[in-house]
């Protein structure tokens, strides 16, 4: 028997997108068909074209699919997606390993040891973001699953330099910093989608991995994968990342995520 294929995505703006960062041109009588991927508070929130939903559908059909998220379990859970749930799901950008859908104790005690030996603790991280001069800007905080923090901002106000100073806090502190629209995230280094990616390619033997994202959070990811796929639109394109199996669309939006799931589905057949 062949060891499995693993097809590792992000969700958000890879292969999901809100009304807006649909970035759709031309015509409206020439706009895609499109179905609903998640419904939060009774209404539509995010997106996808039936085009890729059915080649999301076939890829699954040919690969073990990995969603991998920054989300936390409950806004993953959100996600309506085709076909059965996946055996694996990377949630709260690494945080949670879900198996069958129920978070991995092993998982969560490994990095639980390695962030208490080489990070600062959450508190920190929080107790700084929370300072009053910065609350031009940072309208809301919130902490995900006990891991992380993430700021609902106003980037018009944020400065260049507060982003600066905070990633220069945080590497000292063992933390990351990343930028995504209107929120920011604070998260400590042991939290990862790679590493979590790695232990699923462990796991399941995987011979190949193909890996697709667009922000700097999914950066590590990429580099892991043997073959990977970004959009150009998102943190990683405004940062111009680039490497020899990395493989860019042609176009932005809610059409990017069609075209790498049809990408991904013919590397997936040919192999």
């Amino acid at each position: 028997m062949t060891s499995p294929t693993l097809v590792a995505c992000d969700l958000d703006r890879t292969l999901i997108y809100s009304k807006s960062a649909l970035w759709l041109e031309g015509a409206d009588k020439d706009a895609p068909a499109m179905v609903v991927a998640e419904v939060y508070d009774g209404a539509p929130l995010s997106f996808m074209t039936l085009a890729a939903q059915q080649l999301l559908g076939a890829v699954k059909e040919s690969a073990t699919f990995v969603p991998a998220t920054t989300r936390t379990q409950a806004q993953y859970e959100r996600v309506q997606l085709p076909g059965p749930v996946p055996e694996y799901a990377i949630t709260s950008n690494g945080g949670v390993l879900l198996h069958h859908g129920v978070p991995d104790a092993q998982w969560n005690a490994k990095l639980s040891a390695l962030m208490a030996e080489s990070c600062a603790p959450l508190e920190t991280i929080e107790a700084h973001l929370s300072k009053p001069e910065f609350s031009a800007w940072i309208l809301r905080l919130r902490r995900a699953e006990d891991l992380f923090a993430y700021a609902i901002i106003d980037r018009d106000l944020m400065p260049d330099s507060f982003v600066a100073e905070l990633e220069e806090l945080c590497a000292e502190a063992g933390w990351s910093v990343s930028v995504q629209g209107r929120k920011l995230y604070c998260v400590p280094a042991p939290i990862n989608k790679a590493d979590a990616l790695a232990e699923v390619a462990r796991r399941t033997g995987a011979a190949s991995v193909i890996a697709a994202g667009d922000s700097l959070l999914d950066q590590g990811m990429l580099e892991l994968a043997h073959v990977a796929f970004r959009p150009i639109h998102g943190e990683l394109h405004d940062a111009g990342f680039a490497a020899s199996h990395l493989r860019l669309t042609s176009v932005r939006g809610i059409l990017a995520g069609e075209e790498m799931l049809r990408e991904i589905l013919a590397e997936v057949t040919a192999a």
